[in-house]
This record gives C-alpha cells, structure tokens and sequence, in this order.
C-alpha cells in the first residue's frame, strides 16, 4: 500500500551519493522510491551471493516494515529489468538502513546529534580524511564532530570539526548502547501508534472485576470445631430428661 499525500515525503535530498555502479542503480531507483511516499537512502552492491544490489529505504518517520519492502521490490523490480544497469544475473534486496544507518541527508545529520558517527572525506580538513565523534549537529552546509581521538588532543589539534556534507564519502552511526536503546524505544512506540494504543492498565479493584461479571473474591469462614463426643453424649441426656447434677 502506498503512503498517504500526507505521508509524502518533504523536499529533503540526498547529499551524500554512490559511486560507480551504484549511483547508476540509484539513480534509477530514487524516482520509484519516492514516488511511492518513500526515501531512498542508500544503494550498495556486494558479491554476495554472486552479486546482491542492496537497495535502503525508509519511511519519512524512519520505518520500513516487511510489507513495505515487498511492496517496493514488486515495484522497482521491472523498472530495472527494463533498464539492465547490470550487466550479470543479481539478487535484488530492500531493506531498512538499519541501526548504525547511514547518513545522507541534513535532517539525518540533525536527528542524530548526540550519537557516535564514523565520517570518511572525499576532500581532506585540516589535512585528515577520516573522522570519528561525537555528532554536534549542524551549522549551515556542515556537520559539526567533536572527535573522539585522544592522540588528536594531545598534540594539541582541534576538539570539534565542521564537515562539509557535500564533501563526505561516506558517513555512518557507530553502534552503541545508547544507540540501541534509542532504537528500542522508538521501535515500541510505533508499535504502540500501529494498534491504536493506548491500552488501559489493567484495574483489579472488586469494582471492577464485579463489572466485568467476575465476582470478587469472598473472604472464606473458618468452618465451626467439631463438638467433643463427652459435648454429644451431654446434649442426649439432656433431650432425654437426664440431668447432669450428681454426677
């Protein structure tokens, strides 16, 4: 099923883009992505299983369920029988970016300030090509990195960094503790708006569980201690006009 028009997604391009091949693919890829209310993310082509194009979406909220990934295979898959960018039998795959995603875009670079990245330069700053920090967020067409290299900072080099998206190769979330809870919470409140939500605790009061037509529960009487045989063998005498005096 397609997304909603006001689903679609919002004027927010890819600065970060394939090389080779895979720019080829993504470049054919990218109009039927969107124009089924997705984002394309990134394309990647691996020998695996001789020759897999790995094809990364997204919804405009960060999601991708299973029925999303079917539905963009069925559609892309003839756009690119038609086209034939690849010039050998491979095995299409559409997944979510996952976890440690990829960065490609402003708003990725924003909505993931706090967390680890890894950021390889095509055009070197300050004469390095590789980065790896904590995201600051983003000031103007760069993305802000305070670095997480203690040789650096003992040399006496710069902290913090701002890298010219643009200009990235490749940047990318490191895997982290935080990261993974991040994702677990986000992951439980989809869930949560996918049914509906919210479910009502559950109220045990007798109220509630006599409403519901379970009664509750009585408190149950100790049963009376059986009487003595000498108690019995008295209350017989006494029905029979026998008293006990002198006895």
């Amino acid at each position: 099923m397609s997304l909603s028009s006001d689903q679609k997604t919002a004027p927010d391009p890819r600065l970060i883009a394939e090389p080779g091949l895979a720019a080829r693919v993504a470049a054919i890829a990218e109009p039927v992505v969107e124009g089924m209310g997705f984002r394309l993310v990134r394309v990647r082509i691996s020998a695996a299983d001789g020759c897999t194009v790995q094809v990364m979406a997204e919804r405009p909220d960060g999601t991708l369920t299973i029925e999303d990934c079917e539905e963009i295979s069925h559609a892309l898959s003839p756009v690119l029988d038609v086209s034939d960018p690849i010039d050998r039998a491979y095995r299409l795959e559409i997944s979510s970016p996952g976890i440690d995603r990829p960065l490609v875009r402003r708003s990725d670079f924003e909505k993931h300030a706090g967390h680890l990245a890894k950021v390889e330069m095509n055009v070197p700053v300050n004469g390095r090509k590789r980065f790896r920090g904590t995201l600051l967020g983003v000031e103007g067409d760069a993305a802000r990195l305070r670095i997480d290299d203690a040789k650096a900072e003992k040399a006496g080099g710069p902290a913090e960094f701002l890298l010219p998206i643009d200009d990235m190769a490749e940047a990318k979330l490191v895997l982290t503790d935080d990261l993974i809870a991040q994702a677990l919470r986000q992951g439980k409140a989809a869930e949560r708006a996918a049914d509906g939500e919210t479910a009502p605790k559950p109220d045990y009061s007798p109220k509630a569980r006599a409403k519901a037509g379970k009664a509750p529960r009585q408190k149950q009487e100790r049963p009376a201690p059986r009487p003595k045989q000498s108690q019995l063998d008295r209350a017989k005498r006494l029905r029979s006009g026998v008293s006990d005096e002198g006895e």
